[in-house]
C-alpha cells in the first residue's frame, strides 16, 4: 500500500517516446499559431516548425506545460530565423486632439496601421496591428487619453477573413510555373525526346533526335501550395481529392496547409 501512494508510475520507453513525439507536435502547433515569418508575412507550417525546433536542438521537458516551452521557443528561434509573434489586430478609440501623440508612440512600437476613421463626437477611431507583448502599454496609453480599445483579433495571419462560400465558389487561379520547377521541366522533356528518337534510312542503325518542342504545362494550387503535372483534367480531379478537401478546411480556419501525408495522417487521427 505504501508502494502505491508514495511509488511512482513507470513508463516504457516506446510509450514515452510516444508522449515525447506528441508533446512535441503540440508545442510545433502552439508556435504556428502564434508566429509568422517576419519577411513574408505568411505563417509556418507545423512540418516547417518542427524542423526549426529540430535545429536548434530544443528537447521537450515532460514536466513543464507546452504553451511555457512554446514561448521559450518563439524566443530561440527569433535568434536564428525570420519569424515574429503574430500581431494583434486593435481598433483604438481616443479624442481627436490626443490622435497625434498617438500616433507618434504606434510609430515607435512599429505598430501597422490598417485604417483610420471619424468616430463621431470629436472621437477617432484606428484599427491597427501590434505585438502582442505591446498590448498592456497601448491598453493604458489609450486609457490614459480617455480611449477605448476593442480585440478585433488576438492573431492576424491573413489579410482578408476565410469564409467557407468564399473557397467552396472560388477555385484556386491556375498560374503556369516557369522557374519552381525548371529542373523537373527539364528531366522531363528529355525523357521525352529520348523516346521520339526514330531509325531513319530503312532500319539503318543511326538514330537522331526528334527535335520537336515538348511543352509541359504545370498548374498551381493555391490552397495545397504545390504544382499539378498534367492537363486540365488531371487539375480538376486533384480539387476532388481528399487532401485538398482536407486543406480547404483547414485554410477556412485559417490554418496552413498539409502535405498528403500529413492530411491522411490527420484524418487517421481524428
Amino acid at each position: 500500500m505504501e508502494i502505491l501512494l508514495k511509488g511512482e508510475l513507470q513508463v516504457g520507453g516506446m510509450e514515452r517516446d510516444t508522449q515525447l513525439s506528441t508533446q512535441f507536435r503540440n508545442i510545433a502547433t502552439i508556435v504556428m499559431g502564434k508566429t509568422i515569418n517576419s519577411e513574408t508575412k505568411r505563417p509556418y507550417s507545423v512540418g516547417m516548425i518542427e524542423r526549426l525546433m529540430r535545429e536548434i536542438h530544443f528537447s521537450v521537458d515532460p514536466h513543464d506545460k507546452p504553451k511555457k516551452q512554446a514561448i521559450q521557443v518563439i524566443r530561440e528561434l527569433q535568434k536564428h530565423y525570420p519569424i515574429k509573434r503574430t500581431p494583434m489586430r486593435l481598433k483604438l478609440v481616443v479624442p481627436e486632439e490626443s490622435l497625434p501623440f498617438l500616433m507618434e508612440k504606434l510609430n515607435a512600437w512599429n505598430a501597422e496601421i490598417v485604417s483610420q476613421d471619424e468616430y463621431g463626437n470629436q472621437l477617432v477611431a484606428l484599427v491597427c496591428e501590434i505585438a502582442p507583448s505591446l498590448f498592456r502599454d497601448c491598453d493604458a496609453l489609450v486609457r490614459n487619453y480617455h480611449g477605448r480599445v476593442e480585440i478585433l483579433a488576438v492573431s492576424v495571419h491573413f489579410e482578408k477573413d476565410a469564409n467557407v462560400d468564399y473557397y467552396d465558389g472560388n477555385e484556386d487561379v491556375v498560374e503556369p510555373c516557369h522557374h519552381t520547377a525548371e529542373l523537373d521541366v527539364i528531366k522531363l522533356s528529355e525523357r521525352l525526346q529520348k523516346q521520339s528518337i526514330s531509325t531513319v534510312n530503312d532500319g539503318a542503325a543511326e538514330k537522331k533526335l526528334n527535335a520537336e518542342v515538348v511543352e509541359v504545362k504545370l498548374n498551381k494550387c493555391n490552397t495545397c501550395h504545390v504544382f499539378i503535372l498534367g492537363d486540365i483534367k488531371q487539375y480538376r480531379e486533384h480539387f476532388k481529392s481528399e487532401w485538398h478537401k482536407c486543406n480547404v478546411r483547414r485554410k477556412t480556419r485559417q490554418l496552413p496547409p498539409l502535405t498528403a501525408e500529413e492530411c491522411a495522417l490527420e484524418d487517421t487521427v481524428f
